[in-house]
């Protein structure tokens, strides 16, 4: 990775941090780069079950960087749009851990994940319309979806700033911290989803996200392409042998 983007592995969970605080850790191509292939090989790796997204410096994300746009930079790249992450996240397991401002894109980037732990002074917003602009990275759908109608639209037309305690209040952020505690919290709660079956997890997110917009005749079946071959894997056999042996199972994503 570039030095914008930097990884770190930790047992079963991996945490990408944004590099740049001294641009409050605005997204530039180096940026969008770096996350979506620490993200491409975290996809592919058996040993990791969970990701942790954050920011360095005390700020999660403001958004695009408005000077690299105009020199011409690429907030997009492989395949998965703004940031790296918007229009494909990951398959396994992703939690935002938000310090500061997730603002315009950086909002749209934790709403990408699929739970927030924030600090108790981080601030939210899409503030795009102030700008002139409109939020493309899939906070005008991703935000209805997670919280009231009238709420969101609240939130985007008027680009205002909201604090964690509102977000929380809504159903947004699953983890309220004391401020600078948002990644230890965030660690905290990927390491207890990574003690289960990596298999399991992919395919339970997988159910979740993809079955919105299933007719229901149909969620049954198209479950069960999604979830059938867990039953006949290696880590299904581990956890009924480990349960029948009152163990830990040893699980190893087969």
């Amino acid at each position: 990775m570039s030095d914008e983007v930097l990884v770190e592995v930790d047992g079963a969970v991996a945490v990408i941090t944004i590099n740049r605080p001294k641009a409050k850790n605005a997204v530039n191509g180096a940026v969008a780069e770096g996350i979506a292939k620490a993200l491409d090989e975290f996809d592919e790796r058996k040993d990791v079950s969970v990701i942790v997204i954050t920011g360095a410096g005390g700020t999660f994300c403001a958004g695009m960087d408005l000077k690299g746009f105009l020199t011409g930079e690429n907030p997009m790249s492989g395949g998965r749009g703004f940031g790296g992450i918007a229009e494909k996240p990951p398959t396994k397991p992703i939690i935002a851990a938000v310090e500061g401002y997730a603002l315009a894109g950086g909002c749209e980037i934790a709403l990408s994940c699929d739970m927030i732990v924030a600090s108790s002074e981080a601030k939210f917003g899409v503030p795009e319309v102030k700008r002139g602009l409109v939020a493309a990275a899939g906070g005008l759908f991703r935000l209805p979806q997670r919280i009231p109608f009238h709420i969101a639209m609240e939130i985007v037309l008027t680009g205002d700033h909201y604090g964690t305690a509102r977000m929380a209040e809504l159903g947004l952020v699953n983890r309220v911290t004391e401020p600078g505690q948002a990644l230890a919290v965030a660690r905290e709660l990927a390491l207890k989803i990574a003690e289960n079956a990596p298999l399991a997890l992919a395919a339970s997110k997988r159910v979740i996200v993809e079955s919105a917009d299933w007719p229901a005749a149909e969620s049954f079946a198209r479950q069960g392409e999604i979830v059938n071959p867990i039953f006949g894997s290696k880590d299904a056999a581990e956890g009924a042998t480990a349960f029948a042996e009152k163990r830990k199972p040893n699980w190893s994503g087969e």
